[in-house]
């Protein structure tokens, strides 16, 4: 599992690398926290005192990665721990690693580049890890399937596809109070079995199940983002920024979200609009894929699990 662990990274390193993006370093708290915060989030941020200070653990630093970008202009990346205040089941971790890129550009650009990456990734592998492979996955089939691909998966918009999965049965949708349907993992396991394919691009959820920052599609509510399915489990979130301030703060309302936390994110739009979009990946995640297991929880080196003393 280390030597696993190993080659992943420094294949996420050298993808980035020949992309002309950089690596930053960011430290683990903040007081601006951006992903368990939508309602459609099954998480909730850590908080913790420093000194007498409150704030969080990182849960993620996409927000730094967006100053990043307005100081490097090809976009940045970092691979860190990432924190959530969610118990432990077959596919949650309440500490994982996190790669996060952001780039200038749009979502279509990011979700290019995140299919790029998950490529690479699968190739460097499969090259370099195929007996690991097959002893733990029992085969390589899925690797090669996924290879075939070339980095480009099949999309579609959760508004499209609610329906027939309703029709089929219950659990495959859950209905929220806030008034928007999301689909559950059942409902993804079936929409990855009808493509026939490893992997899915499920796109443009209700603005109100993602958190405030990512930016609005023209005209219907929704969001300019996607969740990548890998084996029937969501492996990367992608999404496009609001460009402007103002876009910001009208989200922030919609959202119900105080600004006091935010304001240096206006400021930095009020110095340098800028349009980027990025996209994240859960490392033990994509290991679940690769190895074709069915419990997340195998895969920390030092395992651990909120609410339990565990050494070392």
């Amino acid at each position: 599992m280390a030597t696993l662990q190993h080659e992943i990274q420094m294949a996420v390193h050298q993808f980035f690398t020949a992309r002309g993006l950089i690596t930053v370093s960011m430290p683990i708290t903040s007081s601006s926290i951006s992903s368990p915060m939508g309602l459609g989030s099954d998480s909730v941020p850590v908080e913790v005192e420093l000194s007498g200070v409150r704030c969080y653990l990182a849960d993620s630093m996409q927000f730094m990665l967006e100053l990043g970008c307005r100081l490097h202009e090809q976009g940045v990346y970092y691979i860190m721990p990432s924190f959530r205040g969610e118990q432990t089941d077959p596919s949650h971790l309440p500490q994982f690693y996190h790669v996060e890129a952001e780039i200038p550009g749009n979502l279509s650009e990011a979700m290019a580049l995140a299919g790029a990456m998950i490529h690479h990734l699968s190739q460097q592998m499969l090259q370099k890890c195929s007996d690991s492979l097959r002893a733990i996955a029992g085969g390589v089939a899925h690797v090669e399937r996924l290879l075939a691909l070339g980095g480009g998966y099949p999309e579609v918009r959760v508004e499209d596809v609610i329906p027939s999965l309703q029709r089929e049965g219950a659990g495959r949708v859950q209905h929220h109070p806030a008034g928007f349907d999301l689909i559950t993992r059942k409902g993804e396991a079936e929409l990855v079995r009808r493509t026939g394919e490893d992997a899915l691009w499920l796109t443009h959820f209700d603005h109100l199940a993602v958190p405030f920052y990512q930016a609005y599609e023209d005209g219907t509510g929704k969001a300019l983002n996607a969740d990548l399915l890998l084996g029937a489990c969501e492996t990367i979130g992608a999404g496009q920024r609001h460009a402007t301030s103002a876009q910001v703060r009208a989200a922030l309302l919609h959202h119900q979200v105080a600004p006091a936390p935010y304001l240096w994110y206006l400021c930095m739009r009020d110095r340098t609009p800028m349009q980027t979009s990025g996209f994240g990946m859960g490392l033990e995640r994509y290991l679940l894929w690769l190895l074709q297991h069915d419990d997340i929880r195998d895969f920390p080196l030092l395992y651990r699990e909120n609410g339990v003393v565990v050494l070392p």
